[in-house]
């Protein structure tokens, strides 16, 4: 059974979230909130334009209180790293210098390995509006950047820390394939019980005068038997089907033949539904 939200594991580990002057308060907080969804819990600012405290980014962040709470700021990037060891950082454009350049990916995976040596690491994201300068990006160990449309390349800051904090994340599966909740198990259905099921629609539906003209009733029979054994039906799908069909007794077993019904002989909508 799964836990409540109070038993849950809080994951908060990984490198530090770097933002260089950061405008808006509710930028900073959907950055929070990324962070505390894929694990990492260190925000760091570099002069933020309207200052810190924000309420604005408390309540962007939805409840990442821990990660807003322990929000540092400093004045200069180099304050900042100065107790790193290993920095990334993003931009979208590309830069000329001697700066390896890698996927988020890979830079993940770098990430992880120098997490797990003891390592400490940060990510820089730049402003809002203009990113990193060359300057700034000069003072990082690496450059990472995004696989995206080259026509419209920028990134929301929150989107960019969304991106690298998913594969932060990733990189300490096992199975990236893996979910974090399995669907209900469920038990494929016999063949006695999808006989059952036959039975009970061609039933319900032979009382209400579905197979008509007589001559068709054996093709339609096979159709709608084909429909329901083109996929293997579980135990508790013939239980939602045959519920479906049981409702039909609560009503009357008389339909109306008159030449108004939808299914009055002749009419377009019995061709329609005994064309095979």
């Amino acid at each position: 059974m799964a836990g409540t939200n109070s038993e849950l594991q809080l994951l908060a580990e990984g490198p530090a979230i770097i933002l260089v002057e950061p405008q808006l308060g509710e930028n900073i907080g959907m950055v929070a909130r990324a962070m505390a969804n894929f694990g990492l819990a260190e925000l760091r600012l570099v002069n933020p334009r309207d200052g810190w405290p924000s309420e604005k980014a408390r309540s962007a962040a939805s409840k990442a209180d821990h990660v807003i709470d322990h929000t540092r700021v400093f004045d200069t990037i180099e304050e900042a790293t100065a107790d790193l060891q290993f920095t990334y950082a993003t931009t979208a454009r590309e830069r000329y210098g001697f700066k390896p350049v890698r996927a988020p990916v890979v830079a993940a995976e770098t990430l992880r390995t120098k997490f797990k040596s003891g390592e400490k690491t940060g990510i820089l994201f730049g402003r809002e509006r203009w990113g990193l300068t060359n300057e700034e990006v000069a003072l990082a160990d690496e450059i990472v950047t995004f696989p995206v449309n080259p026509a419209f390349a920028s990134l929301n800051i929150a989107q960019a820390v969304l991106l690298m904090s998913y594969e932060w994340m990733k990189s300490s599966m096992d199975d990236v394939s893996e979910t974090s909740f399995e669907p209900l198990e469920q038990q494929q259905a016999t063949k006695e019980q999808l006989y059952g099921l036959f039975d009970q629609m061609e039933e319900a539906l032979n009382a209400r005068g579905y197979f008509r003209p007589e001559g068709k009733r054996q093709r339609m029979i096979e159709n709608l038997r084909a429909v329901l054994s083109r996929r293997a039906l579980t135990s508790q799908e013939i239980s939602v089907l045959r519920g479906v069909f049981g409702t039909f007794d609560k009503y009357g077993r008389q339909t109306p033949r008159g030449s108004n019904g939808p299914y009055a002989e002749g009419s377009k909508k019995e061709d329609d539904r005994n064309d095979t």
